[in-house]
């Protein structure tokens, strides 16, 4: 039975439409190469479909630039010319670009100021201002991010002293452990040393009793309990 004859234009549905694009595309490759084959043709196809997918097919032993070549040999043309005029523009204003950035900086560092009018001037002086404000905006937020986190650690230490002191009222019954005592008052048990709490514990030797003075020689231990 004959296949009917396709109408050539736009298939609306995406799937047939890319079905169709690709089984097309391998017949179109397939001649290629059998032309390249059979009659020694340098061939070279460059296809995008819809969704910007690049598919080639180039004849062995030959490259794309070499076909442009021969192409624009053959007709006697340039099609690099205007490409590379174009970058030459857009080398040239990315310099312009560059020039005026290094010149701005130099102004900043107070150089390059002798060009500048009054007007540049106060321009100048408005921009070093606005600047000025960013960093220091920056530097205060920085210091309270650092007191935030002092004063956490500070917490911190305060629920480790406090938890220490419950656990020696805990304690107070023991004879074995007991706070310093020499008649003075109790900020000078518990003293600080470079901003930190320190808190000194002692225990006894069997032979010595709590209350007991003890003098040179004694066999009192002293603990470091919070450094």
């Amino acid at each position: 039975m004959a296949r009917g004859k396709i109408q050539i234009k736009r298939i609306e549905n995406s799937t047939n439409r890319q079905v169709t694009y690709s089984k097309r595309r391998n017949g179109l490759f397939k001649k290629a190469n059998e032309l390249t084959v059979l009659c020694d043709a340098k061939v070279s196809i460059i296809m995008f479909s819809s969704t910007g997918k690049l598919h080639e097919f180039i004849s062995p032993c030959t490259t794309t630039k070499q076909l442009f070549d021969q192409y624009q040999k053959t007709l006697g043309i340039d099609l690099w010319n205007s490409h590379y005029e174009r970058m030459q523009e857009s080398l040239k204003k990315l310099k312009d670009i560059n020039r005026k950035f290094r010149r701005e900086i130099r102004q900043r560092t107070g150089e390059s100021l002798n060009d500048l009018s009054y007007e540049d001037l106060l321009r100048l002086q408005e921009d070093m201002e606005i600047s000025l404000k960013i960093i220091r905006d920056r530097k205060y937020k920085v210091i309270g991010n650092q007191i935030d986190t002092y004063k956490k650690k500070l917490r911190s230490a305060v629920e480790i002293h406090r938890n220490l002191l419950n656990e020696f009222e805990i304690k107070e019954e023991d004879p074995h452990y007991g706070l310093v005592d020499n008649g003075a008052d109790y900020d000078s048990v518990l003293g600080f040393s470079g901003g930190d709490p320190r808190i000194i514990a002692l225990r006894l030797q069997p032979n010595l009793q709590p209350g007991l003075h003890v003098g040179a020689g004694s066999d009192l231990t002293t603990y470091a309990l919070l450094e």
